[in-house]
């Protein structure tokens, strides 16, 4: 399943396992990419807490988790080359998680176009 959340992060998951991403959405709003921060493996996430940034050209953006749960991997591409969440970031994901429980406020794909719309 692929959910959304309000914080501007794409989620899908698989069974208790998730990989976490960048919106285009997001990504569009930040410009270019030069910087990414993310947890190491076996960190533990809590729905709503920090768990790293990126930084643009722009500004700083928090991620804020999506879950509760445990990195399992982290995109270490990203730490040399982050500029390729610039480049398709629905494609491109920062961090997987084994997951305990997903926060209840994600949307679908509709919901989330919607909630951009307000904006």
């Amino acid at each position: 399943m692929l959910y959304y959340s309000k914080n501007h992060l794409w989620l899908k998951t698989d069974r208790n396992t998730a990989e976490i991403g960048l919106t285009d959405y997001a990504a569009e709003k930040l410009g270019n990419v030069v910087f990414v921060n993310l947890p190491d493996v076996g960190e533990n996430l809590s729905a709503g807490e920090r768990f790293g940034d990126v930084e643009s050209v722009k500004t700083v953006s928090d991620l804020i988790s999506p879950v509760d749960g445990e990195v399992i991997e982290v995109n270490e591409t990203l730490l040399d080359e982050p500029e390729i969440i610039s480049e398709n970031p629905s494609e491109v994901w920062l961090i997987k998680a084994q997951v305990e429980n997903i926060s209840d406020g994600l949307m679908t794909a509709e919901e989330y176009d919607s909630f951009k719309e307000s904006l």
